[in-house]
């Protein structure tokens, strides 16, 4: 994680934060979000890429066929081209408006590329589809955030923690959140929860350090920051943090990170 992914921190997915470090997307000549033959035909063959490949002469013969179009989406996802996947999902949704799986896949993936207006109405239509599930929530809730509507976000938060109790990336979610309203105990308080789950990554840990380093608190900022960055990375985040620290607007530069 360097110094831009704190930068986009309040991004996360589970997306955020199951979500998320987010992979390079990729097109296919034509426009962002397009499929084509082309790359998946010249591209180094992998086994992933033969996959893609049959998965999407399976979802040509028939595009309506939601199962064909999310298997075909993640496995697009898995080759770092996430675009073409939410172009799949995006045509899907259109020929099954009603099915909770292909709106809840559409708006999980519209949130990871950013487009947090386009994935709260979509986790909207998906839960109402059925899609009650935690992970819907919480990315509905990271959607919210990212729009600045913050107490609706910890609403979905709270129930998708009481699907979910302890979730790691939904109360790093969470603490982040808190943060966007500037309740910095509270933001550190979760985090921490977080970071002792069951289940912690790198990007709760890293979600962290970036909350202790915004009080002050460099030495166990920098300490839980070495558990998975290079030290580089470390001292380029720390530089950022301590920058930010010294300005008098640096809650509205936090909040200017979210999107």
């Amino acid at each position: 994680m360097s110094v831009r992914a704190y930068r986009s921190m309040f991004t996360s997915v589970a997306v955020l934060a199951a979500a998320l470090a987010v992979a390079g997307c990729k097109t296919t000549g034509e426009h962002t979000g397009s499929i084509g033959r082309t790359a998946l035909a010249t591209a180094e063959p992998s086994p992933e890429l033969k996959r893609a490949a049959e998965l999407q002469k399976r979802y040509e013969r028939n595009p309506k066929d939601p199962e064909a179009a999310l298997a075909l989406s993640d496995s697009l996802k898995a080759l770092g081209r996430d675009a073409d996947a939410l172009a799949v999902l995006k045509s899907a949704a259109d020929a099954n408006p009603s099915n909770a799986k292909v709106l809840a896949a559409y708006g999980r993936t519209s949130l990871k590329l950013g487009n947090a207006g386009e994935a709260n109405v979509v986790l909207q239509k998906a839960q109402a589809a059925g899609a009650q599930d935690a992970k819907v929530l919480s990315a509905q809730g990271a959607a919210l955030d990212q729009l600045g509507k913050n107490e609706e976000a910890r609403q979905l938060y709270a129930r998708a923690l009481a699907l979910a109790p302890d979730d790691p990336a939904i109360l790093s979610n969470l603490g982040l959140s808190y943060a966007l309203s500037n309740r910095i105990g509270d933001a550190e308080a979760t985090l921490r929860r977080a970071a002792a789950a069951p289940g912690a990554d790198a990007r709760v840990r890293q979600n962290l350090a970036l909350v202790l380093g915004l009080q002050g608190k460099f030495e166990e900022a920098e300490r839980i920051a070495r558990q998975d960055l290079p030290p580089e990375d470390v001292q380029a985040n720390m530089a950022y943090l301590r920058s930010m620290m010294s300005s008098p607007a640096r809650w509205q530069k936090i909040k200017a990170m979210n999107g």
